[in-house]
């Protein structure tokens, strides 16, 4: 029983296929082996294996099978740019559009254009298209395997019509509906179309109010609007005409989420963008100099304000002791306050009205958090003090008001700063999630220490409680 656990838990198919592929097995049984495994799962082996055994898959998946492989591989330039260019144009023109061209920007641009020579013209000015355009567009990111029939068509000339272009496009779930001109008119249902009476007018058939995008339009601005259709498939409309130019699937979907949350995790670690792992020390280095010069300024902005009161920490350095505390609680709840605001302002709209209403929930709960917090701080440190310390009861318990007032007033501005900024960066276009978690903690810094070391000036200091 606990083999059969282990054999159901075990999906690593690497020695299995990696056995087949250097085994005796003749051509036509490894292509029957291999049918058994996703593309996926074939693709991780293909850094362990040899250029020959690589030719030899190449020989037996044909160039439409090992372009569905190659897709899924990390190391695709390489794999390719070990063959000769007329295969690789081959493997090349069997790939959608939008996955032939990131595999050709990861060739050396002698093999790129050697290989784009040798693709034919109108997949050679698919590929071009998608190239033209920005990298937040959309148009950038669109696939053009898809389906289209005339809205002029009868249900049995749209069956006729979807059976003769099935083998070419594997999107065939949906079929995008046009007009004689071109214009995008709507979509079809697989399924409605199958189950239709052939004298059924096809208009029935048609959803006219399908979502869709423009091909210029920016990805970051619009993703979760189209994202929150959750249909598998999305048309691409050119913004001259509302023609039908390509569609995103919900593989480009989870793909592009998947890397604007890469990006707004870079930005909140304070990165212009997210780093790669096999980057250059200097790319790295030229994307973290930025903001770091920027937060060595509001640091040295900070150690400032710490100076102006270089006389309290003179009469009563016991106070410096609990300084980390202040600037750690501070920067946390602004890190919190930043984190849910910027998912809030990424997933959903929202108008002026909801957005203050947004800050006095953030400063609302940093307030009571921090009420509670100084509380209990004042009363540990207090005891601390006191009984640990050896300090005189009345220092111990005016140090601890400092800490507890100190604790409640800076958690509460943090609240507030940490839904403020990135809510103000937003209303000026730009991107919330550039409010970095280093940046909100140095500002915080700043009104903690200066309520902090003014609060110990005002109530230890001034009165001579030291």
């Amino acid at each position: 029983m606990e083999n059969e656990i282990y054999e159901l838990e075990d999906r690593s198919y690497r020695l299995a296929i990696l056995s087949a592929i250097r085994g005796d097995n003749t051509d036509e049984v490894l292509r029957e082996i291999l049918a058994d495994y996703h593309d996926n799962d074939i693709a991780a082996v293909l850094e362990e294996l040899t250029p020959e055994e690589v030719d030899r898959l190449h020989r037996v998946l044909g160039s439409e099978g090992m372009s569905d492989v190659i897709t899924f591989s990390d190391d695709a330039g390489e794999i390719l740019s070990e063959m000769d260019a007329d295969e690789a144009a081959d493997i090349i023109e069997q790939m959608d559009a939008d996955e032939a061209l990131e595999v050709l920007e990861e060739l050396d641009e002698e093999t790129r254009n050697e290989v784009l020579e040798l693709i034919e013209d109108e997949v050679k000015e698919e590929i071009e298209l998608i190239d033209s355009y920005g990298e937040d567009e959309f148009g950038s990111v669109m696939s053009t395997n898809f389906i289209s029939i005339r809205k002029s068509l009868t249900v049995k000339g749209a069956m006729r019509a979807l059976i003769a272009a099935a083998p070419e496009n594997d999107n065939i779930y949906t079929l995008f509906v046009t007009t004689d001109d071109d214009e995008f008119y709507g979509t079809i249902d697989l399924k409605e179309l199958i189950i239709a009476r052939s004298d059924k007018p096809l208009e029935e058939l048609i959803y006219t109010t399908f979502p869709f995008v423009y091909d210029k339009e920016s990805i970051s601005e619009n993703i979760e609007r189209i994202r929150g259709y959750s249909e598998d498939i999305i048309p691409v409309l050119s913004g001259e005409g509302n023609k039908l130019i390509g569609v995103i699937t919900s593989k480009d979907i989870i793909e592009i989420v998947d890397a604007e949350r890469g990006d707004d995790y870079a930005k909140l670690a304070a990165l212009s963008s997210e780093e790669e792992s096999d980057e250059s020390i200097f790319k790295s280095m030229k994307k973290r100099i930025p903001w770091l010069v920027t937060l060595l300024f509001l640091g040295l902005a900070v150690s400032a304000v710490v100076g102006l009161f270089e006389g309290v920490v003179k009469e009563l350095p016991l106070i410096v002791s609990f300084q980390s505390l202040i600037l750690g609680m501070a920067g946390n709840v602004g890190t919190q306050s930043l984190a849910v605001t910027v998912r809030a302002l990424g997933s959903e709209e929202l108008n002026a009205r909801k957005q203050l209403g947004f800050m006095f929930k953030e400063t609302r709960v940093a307030f009571v958090n921090g009420l509670l917090i100084g509380a209990f701080s004042l009363v540990i440190v207090g005891a601390y003090l006191s009984l640990i310390g050896g300090h005189p009861f009345t220092l111990a318990v005016t140090t601890a008001a400092c800490v507890g007032v100190a604790l409640w007033f800076a958690m509460t501005v943090s609240g507030l700063t940490g839904a403020a900024i990135p809510m103000l960066f937003y209303k000026v276009g730009i991107d919330p999630a550039i409010a970095s978690g280093p940046l909100i903690t140095t500002v915080n810094d700043l009104v903690a220490v200066f309520s902090y070391y003014g609060l110990a000036w005002g109530l230890l200091v001034r009165f001579g409680v030291h």
